[in-house]
């Protein structure tokens, strides 16, 4: 499982998970963005390659998850593939790929992911992380 929706008072968030650093956070921004919209009927047509630093791996997943929503408040970008080709503690390389955002529908507009309950925890099958994000 890549990552299940949870109900959050006026918010909305996901619980991530992954066999590796690297997965858990492509399934974080893959989470992210089937809340914004039908993934499914997202094409790979602009590629954007991302890198980030930060002081430790929950500040570089949050701050690599609100990179992905400037681009898509900013320039009207969906995402649907997410490759992180690098990560450690501190920082990230990774692809992504989507569209404009033209005529897809959008379920939830999310502003911001946040730090609210969100920690990176190891577990026996690989990482998992709870994400509440601000709409």
């Amino acid at each position: 499982m890549k990552f299940e929706t949870i109900n959050h008072t006026a918010d909305v968030g996901i619980i991530a998970y992954g066999k590796t650093p690297g997965e858990l956070f492509e399934n974080a921004a893959f989470g992210m963005f089937s809340l914004i919209t039908p993934l499914e009927k997202v094409s790979e047509k602009i590629l954007i390659s991302v890198s980030i630093d930060a002081h430790d791996n929950e500040e570089l997943l949050i701050t690599f998850l609100n990179e992905l929503l400037y681009y898509y408040s900013s320039k009207k970008v969906l995402f649907k593939r997410f490759d992180i080709l690098k990560v450690s503690e501190t920082h990230l390389d990774a692809n992504i790929s989507g569209e404009q955002i033209s005529a897809h529908e959008i379920v939830h507009d999310i502003k911001a992911a946040t730090y609210h309950d969100m920690k990176i925890e190891k577990t026996s099958d690989g990482y998992k992380t709870r994400i509440i994000f601000d709409v």
